[in-house]
């Protein structure tokens, strides 16, 4: 029997992008694991959509955990508000400790350490390097992430991808049916 998750980690851009719909998502996003009394764990920042996913669980009285490499603090403008920041010395540690910490992944818009982060995260899984399975979902907000849908479909029947494939993320257009299939709806 799988464990209930008590946090998620949230991978997302240190920018709010050029959407307001974006940073509303992350916000949502916040507010939604606030509510199921979900800890998000994040990449430590305090603006643009890291900011907003942190702010949103603050506003509705949820646990936030931050992780940050010492050397990005002010370049990331850590975020000053949230009840725990770990520091740690890489991106590769980071990104480890985020894990660590977290029984789901959960994508938001994002640029290129996004897509890196769900693609390590994705690759970890399909190596079987966590514990035990957790399971990824992508928000894709506005259709952000539609050609990487597309593009994972394809890497599936153009047989680079086993369809079989632990690790390959869920997409999906709403933060709580998301959450339902990450967590669960009990």
């Amino acid at each position: 029997m799988t464990q209930p998750v008590r946090a998620i980690c949230v991978f997302c851009g240190s920018s709010a992008g050029s959407r307001p719909e974006y940073v509303e998502a992350a916000r949502a996003t916040g507010a939604a694991l606030a509510e199921r009394h979900i800890t998000l764990v994040y990449g430590g920042g305090g603006k643009g959509m890291m900011g907003a996913v942190a702010d949103g669980t603050l506003d509705a009285g949820g646990e936030v955990i931050g992780v940050i490499p010492s050397w990005m603090v002010e370049k990331e403008a850590a975020h000053q508000g949230i009840q725990r920041m770990i520091e740690v010395d890489t991106m590769l540690e980071r990104k480890a400790r985020m894990a660590e910490l977290a029984g789901a992944f959960l994508v938001l818009p994002g640029g290129l350490g996004t897509l890196d982060e769900l693609f390590e995260m994705a690759t970890w899984a399909q190596l079987h390097l966590h514990d035990a399975p957790k399971p990824m979902g992508v928000l894709n907000t506005a259709g952000y992430y539609d050609h990487l849908q597309e593009w994972l479909k394809r890497s599936v029947s153009d047989g680079f991808v086993p369809s079989t494939t632990p690790g390959m993320p869920t997409f999906c257009e709403r933060v709580p049916e998301l959450l339902d299939m990450l967590v669960g709806s009990a």
